[in-house]
């Protein structure tokens, strides 16, 4: 790890409820990560929402990875749910260099979007999107010898973490905006974690076949996840940020970064503009500058005393 870009070939996780700005942040970290010279992926994992691609100032959206790897299992094809089964995706370290350019975009500030897929495209009967977790949890992105920081934009919800898509994971952005759920969300995440830093094992007993129950418990024995990190999203004032922060003390989370209400960014998001503005990407800037303190921190290394720790 790189003292000056410790986050260099990390996956970073990006939850919450419905609606709480996921989507947006990814956008924006990845923004923030690009300018201190970071290359930067995108992993598109949430199944219904789309527009990712516009916000990134891309025309088009890139052709899904469950169509790159032959299909759902569903429909004859290879990707299966992670729950039912728990192997390893196939050939999941994908170099940009030898993979068909319509399976990914880069915009003009040189971030690569990929996207797992879409439920909506797969017609009736394929409404299980497991194996888009799957392909959530196993792909791993190079780009001309470089693996890059994956930002993976999860479906909103907690379903994805109880898939286990979480074990691949360095570190988990945790959106929580003014709602009760979201807080909650954020600290089920916590806990979540937690037990698998303490070595909770996987529920199993549906796995017909031992060595099925044995990977499954060793995927998440070596999960490396390191921590949550919690952004506040759409806060309106010092009262709602100092609830906030005291309902997510309750469980020992602390906001790293405050994201204002900005009814500009709602509108972006409808027209499918990119975003952009100086106070987003002043929020982001130190959204990255908390994970890299927890980097170096973790690692063994001073943090510059001097760093922001909120928004």
């Amino acid at each position: 790890m790189s003292m000056e870009r410790p986050l260099e070939g990390m996956r970073i996780g990006v939850v919450g409820k419905g609606g709480a700005g996921k989507s947006n942040l990814t956008v924006l970290v990845a923004s923030a990560l690009r300018r201190r010279s970071y290359e930067v992926c995108i992993l598109d994992a949430d199944s219904t929402n789309v527009g990712l691609h516009q916000a990134l100032g891309l025309n088009e959206m890139p052709g899904s990875l469950i169509d790159y790897f032959g299909g759902m299992v569903f429909s004859g094809g290879a990707v299966s749910c992670p729950v039912d089964d728990p192997t390893p995706l196939h050939n999941a370290e994908l170099n940009l260099e030898r993979i068909p350019a319509r399976f990914y975009g880069r915009n003009t500030q040189g971030i690569t979007l990929l996207t797992a897929g879409k439920i909506g495209d797969l017609g009736p009967g394929a409404g299980c999107d497991g194996p888009i977790n799957k392909i959530a949890r196993d792909v791993q992105i190079r780009r001309k010898g470089i693996t890059p920081v994956t930002l993976v934009d999860f479906k909103a919800g907690f379903e994805d973490s109880a898939r286990g898509a979480v074990v691949s994971l360095d570190w988990i952005l945790a959106v929580v905006d003014p709602t009760h759920a979201a807080v909650q969300m954020a600290l089920h995440m916590k806990n979540m974690v937690e037990q698998l830093q303490a070595g909770a094992p996987p529920a199993t007993e549906h796995l017909e076949r031992e060595e099925l129950r044995e990977l499954a418990r060793t995927l998440f024995r070596e999960a490396k996840i390191r921590d949550v990190l919690v952004v506040l999203n759409r806060v309106r004032d010092e009262e709602m940020e100092s609830y906030l922060r005291g309902e997510l003390h309750k469980g020992g989370l602390t906001p790293v970064a405050v994201i204002h209400e900005d009814p500009g960014l709602t509108l972006a998001w409808l027209k499918g503009a990119e975003l952009d503005g100086p106070a987003l990407q002043e929020a982001a800037e130190v959204v990255v500058t908390a994970i890299e303190d927890a980097a170096r921190e973790l690692s063994g290394k001073p943090v510059d005393s001097g760093s922001e720790s909120r928004g």
